[in-house]
C-alpha cells in the first residue's frame, strides 16, 4: 500500500519529478535522462500501469484521494496530496484533471526486435509536435498498426503532452528508435516492408490505387507539420502515395492525414 504525504511546501524535494512541467527544454532534458515520465489524468495512469510501467510517485489534489484509492492501495510509491494551487506553483500550470504520477521508463526495443512479428508498420521522420505525435499514436493503435518507429529527431511519444494527446495509446503501440536516418530504412526493406510515403506531390499515386491493404508488409512514412518527409527520406522510399484532395485543398495536418492513410493501410488486411 502506498503512504499518503501531504506536502505544503513547493520546494519539497519529494516533488522533483514535477518541477516544471511547462519548461519543454527541460522536460526534454531531464526525463530520458532521469528514466522517468509524467502520466497525466486518472485513465492515463491507470492505462500506464495495466501496460507495466512502474510507478515512482503519485501527486494528487485532495478530492482525487477518493478516486484513485483502489491504485494507492495497490502500489508501494509514496502518494503526495497537495493544494491545487501548490500544484500549479510546482508544475507551472493549472493541473485540471487533479492527478498526475512520475513513471519509470522501459528499456526501448532495437527497431529489428518490432519488425519481426510486424506487418504494418508506421515510420515517422522529424515529427516533433508533441500535439502530433500523439494524435499518431492514437489513431496507430485504434487502426490496428504494429509498431512505430521514429527517426533519431521526433519528439519524445512520452513526453506528458503527447501521452495526454493519445489518451494513453502510446503504451498500446510499441515503437522504436532508427539510429541512423534515412540508413537505416534499408533495414526495414531488407525486413521485406515496401516503404511507401505519404506526400501531397501530384506525382505520387493514389493511395487507394496503391491499394497497401493487399500487401503483406507495409511501413507507412509519416513526414513532419508543414515540411514533409525529406527528399533523402522521399529518395529512399519504394513508392509514394498521396491521399485524394477536393475543393482546392493541398493536404491534411499529419495526424489527420495518418488517420486515413492507416484506415487505407489496414482494411481488409489479410488474416494472421
Amino acid at each position: 500500500m502506498a503512504e499518503l504525504i501531504t506536502i505544503d511546501d513547493p520546494d519539497d524535494p519529494r516533488l522533483r519529478d514535477y518541477i516544471g512541467l511547462t519548461d519543454v527544454e527541460l522536460r526534454r532534458r531531464r526525463e530520458p535522462a532521469e528514466g522517468l515520465f509524467i502520466a497525466e489524468g486518472e485513465k492515463v495512469i491507470r492505462r500506464a500501469r495495466q501496460a507495466g510501467y512502474e510507478m515512482r510517485s503519485m501527486l494528487l489534489s485532495a478530492k482525487w484521494v477518493d478516486v484513485m484509492r483502489d491504485v494507492i492501495d495497490e502500489v508501494p510509491a509514496p502518494v503526495y496530496a497537495i493544494q491545487p494551487d501548490l500544484a500549479e506553483r510546482v508544475t507551472g500550470y493549472h493541473v485540471h484533471r487533479g492527478a498526475l504520477a512520475s513513471m519509470q521508463r522501459k528499456p526501448l526495443p532495437e527497431a529489428a526486435e518490432l519488425l519481426v512479428g510486424a506487418r504494418r508498420v508506421v515510420v515517422m521522420e522529424s515529427v516533433n509536435d508533441h500535439t502530433n505525435i500523439g494524435a499518431i499514436f492514437r489513431s496507430a493503435a485504434a487502426l490496428g498498426m504494429d509498431a512505430v518507429l521514429l527517426s533519431p529527431d521526433c519528439a519524445d511519444p512520452l513526453y506528458r503532452r503527447s501521452v495526454k494527446v493519445s489518451m494513453g495509446a502510446v503504451f498500446s503501440v510499441p515503437y522504436a528508435r532508427l539510429d541512423t536516418w534515412p540508413r537505416g530504412l534499408e533495414a526495414v526493406r531488407e525486413a521485406g516492408f515496401k516503404l511507401l510515403a505519404l506526400t501531397p506531390a501530384e506525382k505520387a499515386m493514389s493511395i487507394d490505387e496503391a491499394a497497401p491493404h493487399r500487401l503483406e508488409r507495409v511501413a507507412l512514412m509519416l513526414g513532419a507539420e508543414g515540411d514533409g518527409l525529406s527528399t533523402q527520406a522521399l529518395r529512399a522510399a519504394d513508392e509514394w502515395v498521396r491521399i485524394p484532395m477536393a475543393h482546392g485543398v493541398d493536404s491534411l495536418n499529419v495526424g489527420a492525414a495518418a488517420a486515413v492513410a492507416f484506415y487505407a493501410v489496414a482494411t481488409g488486411r489479410p488474416e494472421s
